[in-house]
């Protein structure tokens, strides 16, 4: 049996319920990826195109600094790694996240949230940042995705 880990990315407080929900429900660990410095409301104004997250979005080499990093990486076989899409893919710190580990050998598989957008290139972005993994195209869950949903989509890599 495969070990897991759910390693998620939250601004707002919606990703970190769908990532709390999924990991209860397939028994996996927790991993919270954290800026180094928070993000405020301010800077996730995504119609001030001069907010944190707009300059991020726009410098595809942006990679905001993690407040703390795994260390055991080597334990897991798959991972889990779920986000808010911001302009239609990844958010940058999950590019640093994806950069500071080893993810040889290992299936990464992106989730994520939405207000209205699916996926876009983020599952293609991270395999490019994890070249020796195996990366998924993910999905987006709508909030209200009910455990099972999320231990039945899981499943086929558990």
């Amino acid at each position: 049996m495969s070990k897991s880990l759910v390693a998620y990315f939250s601004a707002s407080g919606v990703t970190k319920r769908l990532a709390e929900r999924l990991a209860d429900e397939i028994g996996a660990d927790m991993f919270e990826i954290q800026p180094e410095t928070p993000y405020t409301d301010a800077d996730l104004d995504w119609q001030n195109r001069n907010s944190r997250s707009s300059i991020e979005m726009n410098d595809r080499s942006c990679r905001p600094a993690m407040r703390t990093k795994i260390t055991d990486m080597a334990q897991y076989d798959v991972i889990f790694v779920g986000f808010p899409i911001w302009w239609y893919r990844e958010p940058s710190i999950i590019d640093t996240f994806m950069e500071s580990c080893d993810f040889s050998g290992k299936s990464v598989i992106p989730f994520a949230t939405s207000g209205g957008s699916g996926m876009g290139s983020s599952g293609r972005n991270m395999a490019a940042l994890a070249p020796d993994a195996k990366v998924s195209d993910g999905k987006c869950f709508p909030v209200s995705v009910s455990g099972k949903e999320l231990s039945d989509w899981a499943a086929k890599w558990l």
